[in-house]
């Protein structure tokens, strides 16, 4: 059995050291094999070198330059099918693994009576000790409304996910293909898990810390104290609020909160002053 590992990177040299010598030291159970792709998109701090320098088993990619995190997957994840693994993790290169996260989720995605699960891997912030990233599950099935969710001690049901840590069996690739291509850097997972969810496959969030990740998602609005043009810039830009990419993610798994999301997107442009009064930054 064979695990692709699939990391895109962008100047974050030390922190991607790290990322892959915490995959170095995972525990994985007899017969299973790890195989590492990872596309350094033009880093300028000498990622590319360093990875080929220290983990010349890691077969790296050259990107353009503006792939981002969504295009930067795609890219490894095409280079990757082509040694035709069984898994698939997705894995950020600012997380740092425990030595059995990876046989922690393919224990959940094997043990899955119907079909093999979509397992995720929920990480803690580094300085805070709290969830960063994980599982979660909808309040609602016809709005864009979710909860994260966690237990210590069980695999529970999700909705979708983060793929910062997350685990993807080749029969759901072969069913749903890849990253979706309208995606330039974020949306593309929740995208993905969404749709293995519709599609019957279970998606399950994994007891417990597998890694620590620092939560680097804070507001998501450009403060009343910048410029019209530059919150529009903001509005637009796919590190932004993405406003094209987000309203399709919007319409085709929750059209009846489109009108809302429509108006809301305008409103943090326009009066952001609302949310500077009364909204606090994601912790």
């Amino acid at each position: 059995m064979t695990i692709a590992v699939l990391i895109t990177t962008f100047n974050r040299k030390q922190k991607t050291i790290d990322c892959l010598e915490s995959l170095r030291c995972q525990v994985l159970p007899n017969g299973v094999n790890m195989e590492i792709f990872l596309t350094d998109d033009a880093s300028a701090d000498g990622t590319f070198e360093a990875v080929q320098e220290h983990f010349p088993e890691v077969h790296v990619y050259k990107g353009t330059g503006s792939l981002y995190w969504a295009g930067g997957m795609r890219y490894t994840w095409r280079n990757a099918m082509a040694f035709k693994p069984d898994f698939y993790l997705l894995l950020n290169d600012d997380t740092l693994l425990i030595e059995n996260a990876i046989e922690t989720l393919l224990n959940i995605s094997m043990a899955s009576s119907s079909s093999p699960a979509l397992s995720i891997g929920a990480t803690c912030d580094t300085y805070t000790g709290r969830i960063s990233y994980g599982g979660w599950r909808l309040r609602s099935k016809n709005y864009w409304k979710g909860e994260m969710i966690h237990s210590h001690t069980s695999a529970i049901d999700c909705d979708f996910g983060n793929a910062n840590l997350m685990l993807v069996p080749s029969e759901i690739v072969e069913e749903l293909g890849i990253l979706a291509g309208h995606y330039t850097h974020a949306l593309a997972d929740y995208d993905y898990s969404l749709k293995a969810k519709k599609a019957g496959f279970p998606v399950k969030t994994a007891p417990g810390f597998l890694g620590t990740c620092v939560n680097d998602h804070k507001k998501d609005w450009k403060s009343g104290h910048t410029t019209l043009k530059e919150r529009i810039e903001y509005l637009k830009s796919p590190k932004g609020l993405s406003y094209r990419e987000y309203l399709r993610f919007i319409k085709d798994h929750f059209p009846l909160s489109y009108p809302g999301a429509f108006c809301k997107l305008w409103l943090k442009t326009f009066f952001p002053f609302i949310w500077d009064l009364f909204k606090k930054p994601a912790l």
